[in-house]
């Protein structure tokens, strides 16, 4: 019980360190006067963020990147890590090599963007989500789960009775996959709501940026204007002492979302890991 408790505010104690120091006197915080409760409370860092209009543009295009994106993954990886479980398929051996392949080696940054650049992708929404519907890794998760979770007779006595590969999936392998589903859904939601390099890299309208490039924007104008070197912006002037309250800001303005979605299927992630990882 104690090696829990213990173990728990090991884990919990930065997060609470930097909700407390996001709303205390950055002087403070600096000189290691905050540790356990806020001290000198003040939300200047939470006001300069959400008076800036792009994180609203931001949030909405980080939300529909992340629902949309994780919902085409699941719609790619779940009928191909069942069709590589099969064992019937001869060529499951060979495609899913090919797939391991592009874990290893890929055609580098300047040949990607100008496949993208060729497929009309950029400064669009969809490079978010049709060039990365795949990731090898949970596919590997996926397959090993359908492979060794679902025995074969169970599908034996589906064909028994007139089932076919697609009704079996959609009607009894989906459905007794929950925990698979749920962990490989909350792998490519978090990687779809901390894309950072795709809006950098391929995106140019400030309409199209998501979350993570908004605040990107915002803390180095706060890094640049705290320290002397410019004035006016977007941003706006900040104040030395309030400067470390943005950056902690931005930490919780972008990453409470997910924060707040893990508590409902953490009680899937353990098992459907494990699953991938011992038997994979």
């Amino acid at each position: 019980m104690i090696l829990s408790l213990l173990v728990f505010l090991i884990v919990a104690y930065p997060i609470y360190f930097v909700i407390i120091a996001s709303i205390s006197d950055s002087t403070l915080v600096s000189t290691g006067q905050v540790t356990w409760l806020p001290r000198n409370i003040s939300f200047f860092g939470y006001q300069e963020i959400f008076q800036d209009t792009r994180i609203w543009t931001g949030y909405k295009n980080t939300i529909i990147y992340t629902t949309l994106g994780t919902f085409v993954n699941l719609l790619f990886t779940l009928p191909a890590a069942y069709v590589l479980s099969r064992p019937e398929f001869r060529a499951r051996r060979w495609i899913m090599f090919a797939f391991v392949i592009t874990m290893f080696f890929n055609g580098g940054l300047i040949p990607t963007y100008l496949l993208m650049k060729e497929l009309h992708l950029t400064n669009t929404m969809w490079v978010f989500i049709v060039p990365f519907s795949v990731n090898v890794y949970n596919l590997i998760i996926t397959r090993s789960f359908f492979e060794h979770s679902l025995p074969k007779e169970l599908f034996e006595a589906a064909q028994m009775d007139g089932c076919s590969h697609f009704k079996f999936f959609a009607q009894i392998a989906l459905p007794l996959s929950k925990a698979v589903v749920s962990v490989v859904a909350l792998f490519y939601l978090v990687a779809h709501w901390n894309d950072f390099f795709t809006g950098l890299i391929y995106i140019q309208s400030n309409h199209l940026q998501p979350l993570q490039i908004v605040l990107r924007d915002i803390l180095l104008s706060n890094q640049v204007f705290a320290s002397g070197a410019g004035a006016g912006g977007s941003a706006g002037g900040y104040a030395q002492q309030y400067a470390d309250q943005v950056k902690y800001a931005v930490i919780i303005v972008s990453t409470l979302p997910i924060l707040i979605v893990y508590p409902f299927i953490q009680k899937y992630f353990e098992k459907g890991v494990m699953i991938g990882s011992v038997k994979g």
